[in-house]
């Protein structure tokens, strides 16, 4: 049997505590610099971009916007330019150069009312064809959090979270006439889950961040055939199954975001409603 140590273990390397709300956080692609999203008391919105240097985090820079900003995405940007799409409480949808971030280089008004999701394809190299954003507002989404477990492929399969603490991982490439996709569904959480997020070196391991301020982390094992014959003679999709590698509880407030570096295996940052933003460093991702 294996010991505790032999298992990825989940350490908070760095944390800092913020004078506002923060709702999102995102690493800037090909860097050591990470975005925080949220709003001052004063309720006007807020961009910080903080570099991790010598075990610290130093704040690069502050943008300060009249409507709070409630969620944020590299998606849908090239390597070269790095525009951030966010998305903010008043259902506009800015992309903005954060080098000159006075104006935003796009700008539409794309729900009536809160974004609360917003997700983007077609940058940073990642798959085919233009790039697109896609938001979420309040009355389109009835999970907490989705999320396929890689953009450059086929559909392979889709995590979903909900306000029970559960979590479910279907398999994509299988749909039955009346059955539909295959699926798994685990009791994680105590609480609503917040954020599922895959590792990008690694399809099949996630982490999924829950109400109580606790993170847990996920590998998916696939069944020994993906398809079978139903009763009818039509393929169904077999599901497999998940496993629990480390869990740790960070905080008493639910953390509200979380996002893999897409450049250094196991480094991530998570931000949650005590006012704080945390750097993760998760270990042994390769031997699991």
């Amino acid at each position: 049997m294996s010991s505790a140590l032999e298992k990825p273990q989940i350490i908070a390397h760095i944390q800092k505590s913020l004078n506002y709300t923060v709702f999102d956080s995102r690493w800037i692609p090909c860097s050591a610099k990470f975005v925080c999203m949220g709003n001052f008391a004063r309720g006007t919105g807020v961009v910080q971009i903080y570099e991790v240097q010598h075990g610290e985090l130093q704040l690069v820079k502050e943008i300060e916007k009249a409507k709070p900003i409630k969620c944020g995405t590299f998606g849908a940007t090239s390597l070269q330019q790095r525009h951030l799409a966010t998305g903010d409480f008043d259902g506009s949808l800015n992309v903005w150069n954060l080098e000159v971030p006075e104006s935003p280089v796009y700008s539409v008004k794309a729900h009536k009312e809160i974004i609360n999701s917003i997700d983007g394809v077609g940058g940073l190299g990642i798959g085919d064809g233009a790039p697109e954003i896609v938001t979420g507002s309040r009355d389109e989404f009835m999970v907490c959090s989705v999320e396929f477990d890689r953009k450059d492929i086929n559909m392979n399969k889709l995590v979903a979270t909900s306000l029970e603490g559960k979590f479910h991982v279907f398999d994509m490439r299988t749909q039955h006439p009346t059955k539909g996709f295959a699926s798994v569904s685990e009791k994680a959480h105590k609480s609503t889950i917040w954020q599922v997020r895959h590792l990008p070196q690694n399809r099949d391991i996630f982490m999924t961040a829950g109400g109580a301020g606790n993170l847990h982390l996920w590998k998916y094992e696939y069944p020994a055939q993906r398809t079978k014959k139903g009763a009818d003679d039509v393929d169904m999709g077999v599901a497999g199954s998940v496993n629990l590698l480390q869990n740790v509880t960070l905080s008493t407030q639910p953390i509200s975001s979380l996002d893999w570096s897409p450049d250094k295996q196991g480094l991530c940052v998570c931000s949650s409603f005590d006012q704080s933003v945390r750097v993760l460093i998760v270990t042994k991702l390769n031997t699991v």
